[in-house]
């Protein structure tokens, strides 16, 4: 909140970040996958304050989801490594998740 009581916007500075995040994680996944699907980072959402910041992906085929998604898991601290390495941020925690709407690689409901 503001001086006045009123709720403040998302911070320029955040949103800013999550640019940067978002651009990164798209080079990084691009370098770092392998050919078995393909993942696209749709956004980033910064949470907590800036401390943690969600990447949103797509996978395709969808059936790959989990195991695209693991493999994002694992490569965390890498990545983490990466945006020191292409970046002046205070960095935050990443969390990479299924962008809403896909399901995880489950059969279509007929």
């Amino acid at each position: 909140m503001n001086h006045n009581g009123k709720k403040q916007g998302p911070r320029r500075q955040d949103g800013r970040a999550t640019e940067i995040i978002a651009r990164e994680a798209a080079l990084f996944i691009t370098r770092e996958a392998g050919p078995g699907s393909l993942i696209t980072v749709t956004r980033a959402q910064s949470v907590a304050h800036g401390d943690r910041i969600l990447v949103f992906v797509s996978i395709f085929p969808i059936e790959k989801a989990r195991t695209a998604l693991a493999f994002l898991e694992r490569q965390r601290e890498a990545f983490s490594n990466h945006l020191k390495d292409h970046s002046r941020l205070r960095l935050p925690r990443v969390d990479f998740l299924l962008e809403n709407g896909e399901q995880l690689g489950e059969p279509p409901k007929n």
